[in-house]
């Protein structure tokens, strides 16, 4: 995989979110935020268990914590739901390709409503999206233009 040094190698607790929705997640303490990109946002590859991730953000907890959310998708993989324990492998991903489109899917997870309307549009009007999005000339505006462009698509009938 890497032959660099892992950010964590060690086992969790799958925990939950309370409330409808609640995410399943990974609270990593050890990585702490990146300053230099919007939301503190660190990209990671590695291992949670036998399921490999590729390029994907960790979120921030909102209390200088960054958690793993765990997809639906990767839960059903692992055979595993909160409350359960798995062994994550993570290393750093921090190459200088930021991906705006994985950057949106990734905010665009949080409104699953705007997800779905995003999904249907044409796929020039979401290419324009991102293009747009890209064109930021520093990352406040990227996110001002990630937030705008949530709230757009939520506004389509």
């Amino acid at each position: 995989m890497s032959s660099q040094k892992p950010l964590v190698d060690k086992t969790y607790l799958l925990k939950k979110f309370n409330g409808k929705g609640g995410w399943t997640f990974i609270e990593l303490p050890e990585i702490k935020p990146d300053k230099n990109r919007y939301f503190g946002w660190v990209k990671v590859s590695g291992f949670i268990d036998d399921y490999e991730l590729q390029h994907y953000p960790l979120q921030s907890m909102g209390n200088g914590s960054l958690f793993l959310p765990i997809k639906a998708e990767i839960r059903k993989q692992i055979k595993k739901q909160a409350g359960d324990v798995v062994k994550v492998v993570l290393f750093s991903d921090n190459g200088n390709d930021t991906d705006t489109s994985e950057e949106l899917k990734a905010c665009l997870d949080e409104v699953p409503e705007a997800y779905e309307k995003f999904n249907l549009l044409p796929t020039s009007k979401q290419k324009a999206f991102i293009d747009w999005i890209s064109s930021a000339k520093n990352d406040e505006i990227k996110v001002q233009r990630i937030i705008n462009t949530i709230d757009q698509i939520l506004a389509l009938k």
